[in-house]
């Protein structure tokens, strides 16, 4: 192997500390800044040690750590040192030091447990707190804590150093603090990034960094920069592998890369002395509204701007242009993804892993409410080991399996994922070997329309209105399709991309696809009859309604809401006195009945009984015949009588527990009251004389005897002679 000279660097000094260290206790935490070189030097010295892969967040990172670690130390790639991540593998059985993406790791662990094929797993640059690089480690130390042999090595520069060390049993924590160079920091509020990178070409001894949020920025920003005297090249994660080289390889003209976070931290890209940061990066925030990831543009937390600032200083003094307010502050540490991401992707690989998320050692415990989410989600798609087979979501891995490895659903699935268009060919490969005889190149558009919709299955929307451009989402959220995709056709989409409430991608699927989640039978009340309508729903959409038979539980149980007792025979209850369990009895005049029509309330023949005695429904008159009794709220009962039945009588009759004198209405012969009184001995006495004088002439065919009290009460009229 020739002999290389290589650049000193602050990590140096502790590397041969560090590696004797792992050797003998098996872990260890290294904190140093960007440009320290903690990720080029100390994954070779313990390579020399032992076989050992190092993580990276990002593809183009690892690449790029590969190539020049291998210059640095002369190394070969394929040969000493590899590379393996999505898609793309460079390495043998000779390879000592693996460097790979995340994600890989996790592959591994699923078919080896105890990642015998390595002796030291380093993640780097774990203050990202990627959700893959959270489900890693956690693997990794369980791999450790059954193997004797297995060191676990997390690198960062700015990370909660301390409780990495705890999950790793009290790790060591080596913090290299010194930035090599200075860097001085401006603020420049409301200036744009073309005009702030015009300014700063004017006397930059070295290359331009900047960072934007995204790729639709950077290409804006490249288009504003046309006549700038500088190579203008952008770097973003969906950029072909040549057009990402050209942005790290060293240029004769001087450099503008306009770049995302892809170079916010271990990616090196030399000869830069400045760096534009706009302030703002574009984060994946799981929305539970609509049940997806969306890229959101957020500000960017303090250690992150530290991180950018630091790319400036690796071999000189340089200088950082922040365009945003030095007053503004921003959060200290940027949110781990297991806050804020779509959870089913790494429960998939627990699960497939062995594990049972909800009892998973995690590095940090997500929510259990995401946790069940994540699982609910994996169960509608009904993951199982193949979904881990393609490098994808499992949704759009079900996508792939279930339209049989078409290329359509190829490109659909790259283009869902921001990939190059030149992964189908790499999908197509994977799909051939794993699907065998269920592969085809082409597949009729109804069966792409199934395969979409089983890869989001709660996804589905529904025009409110025909033709109408506003959906009723699944999860009962409202969304409006773009004016650009809709041609009104179809009453059922399968939604691929929404940004807030707009959706930018959909598929008509047909309504006979649609397996209800849920069936529920509805009794209601139409104000004299229970009845039952059957629904079918898909998550928050109807999709069809009957009606049937009610349940006799519920009928029963809504119809005795709406019975009440005959007023009549409630009165005289409770004049009576009597202790009446009206919910049992209504219980038991509703049984087997659905309409108030068929209730009919009656008492218990004991009760009935005693309520008669009690409260009667009418009293003898003197006449010979009866009077109804009127039973009133404010407990008085009244009987209405022609005063010409009640002659002889002196004492109102009293009825009750109470002995309650009966209140008579005295009638004249068309019915009219005269008098109302519990004293009939009273109005004999007095009243009566003044009533026949005003009445018999009016009603001289009815008795109006000068005595009432030997008179025989009568209901007839006088005889004619």
């Amino acid at each position: 192997m020739p002999s290389v000279v290589q650049t000193p660097l602050p990590i140096d000094a502790h590397v041969a500390e560090i590696a004797a260290h792992v050797r003998a206790h098996r872990s260890a935490v290294i904190v140093a800044p960007p440009g320290s070189g903690k990720t080029t030097r100390i994954p070779p010295a313990l390579a020399a040690i032992r076989r050992t892969i190092l993580l990276q967040p990002r593809r183009v990172a690892a690449r790029a750590l590969a190539r020049r670690i291998a210059i640095e130390r002369g190394w070969t790639i394929g040969n000493e040192i590899g590379w393996q991540i999505r898609f793309e593998r460079k390495f043998s059985d000779r390879t000592r030091l693996l460097v790979a993406t995340e994600g890989i790791l996790t592959a591994r662990l699923q078919s080896d447990p105890l990642l015998s094929d390595f002796d030291v797993v380093i993640l780097d640059e774990f203050h990202e707190r990627s959700i893959h690089a959270d489900v890693a480690l956690a693997l990794a130390k369980q791999a450790m804590d059954s193997r004797d042999d297995l060191a676990v090595v997390v690198m960062s520069a700015t990370i909660a150093a301390d409780d990495v060390s705890r999950f790793l049993g009290d790790a060591r924590i080596f913090d290299v603090g010194a930035r090599r160079f200075p860097v001085g920091v401006q603020y420049k509020p409301g200036v744009s990034m073309s005009a702030a990178i015009r300014e700063q070409l004017r006397d930059a001894e070295g290359d331009i960094l900047c960072f934007l949020p995204g790729m639709r920025e950077i290409e804006r920003t490249r288009a504003e920069l046309a006549n700038v005297d500088a190579l203008v090249l952008p770097l973003y994660g969906s950029l072909d592998v040549d057009a990402q080289e050209r942005a790290l390889a060293p240029a004769d003209r001087r450099r503008v890369i306009l770049a995302t976070n892809i170079a916010e931290t271990s990616l090196t890209v030399e000869g830069v002395t400045d760096v534009i940061d706009s302030g703002v990066h574009k984060v994946l925030r799981f929305d539970p509204e609509t049940a997806v990831d969306h890229l959101v543009v957020e500000r960017i937390p303090l250690d992150s701007a530290e991180q950018r600032a630091g790319r400036a200083g690796r071999t000189r003094a340089g200088r950082a242009v922040r365009l945003w307010d030095a007053r503004d502050i921003l959060r200290p540490h940027r949110e781990p993804d297991v806050r804020r991401v779509d959870l089913a992707p790494p429960l998939l690989d627990i699960r497939s892993w062995g594990g049972d998320p909800r009892t998973f050692s995690w590095f940090e415990r997500p929510p259990d409410d995401r946790i069940e989410a994540g699982l609910a989600l994996l169960d509608a798609l009904h993951a199982n080991e193949s979904l881990r087979t393609f490098p994808l979501h499992p949704r759009l891995a079900r996508i792939v399996i279930d339209a049989h490895g078409a290329n359509d659903a190829m490109a659909i699935a790259v283009q869902l994922t921001g990939g190059a268009p030149a992964e189908v060919h790499e999908l197509s490969s994977i799909a051939r070997r794993v699907l065998g005889g269920d592969y085809r190149r082409h597949v009729d558009d109804a069966t792409l329309r199934r395969a979409l919709l089983a890869g989001y299955p709660d996804r589905v929307a529904q025009r409110r209105e025909p033709k109408s451009p506003r959906l009723l989402l699944s999860s009962g959220t409202g969304a409006t399709l773009a004016r650009e995709i809709d041609d009104g056709n179809g009453e059922f989409l399968v939604i691929l991309d929404i940004t807030g409430d707009l959706v930018r991608n959909a598929r008509i699927v047909e309504r006979e696809w649609l397996s209800p989640t849920r069936r529920e039978v509805v009794h209601e009340w139409d104000g004299n009859r229970v009845r039952a309508i059957e629904r079918s729903w898909y998550g928050a959409i109807l999709l069809h309604e009957q009606n049937v038979a009610p349940e006799a539980a519920d009928a029963e149980r809504i119809l005795a809401e709406h019975v009440t007792p005959d007023p009549l025979l409630a009165r005289r209850v409770a004049f009576a006195e009597l202790e009446v369990d009206w919910t049992a009895i209504i219980a038991n005049a509703v049984e087997g009945r659905r309409s108030l029509d068929d209730v009919h309330i009656e008492l218990p023949f004991n009760l009935r009984r005693r309520l008669d005695e009690l409260a009667p429904l009418t009293i003898p008159l003197p006449s010979g015949r009866s009077a109804k009794l009127d039973y009133r709220d404010d407990s008085t009962i009244v009987a209405s009588a022609k005063l010409q039945e009640l002659f002889g009588l002196a004492e109102s009759p009293r009825i009750g527990p109470r002995r309650t004198p009966v209140t008579f209405a005295l009638l004249s012969p068309s019915g009219r009251p005269v008098q109302i009184t519990q004293d009939l001995r009273g109005f004999w006495n007095g009243a009566y004389q003044q009533v026949r004088k005003e009445l018999r002439g009016r009603y001289a065919k009815h008795p109006w005897p000068e005595d009432p009290w030997t008179a025989p009460a009568t209901h007839r009229a006088k005889r004619r002679s």
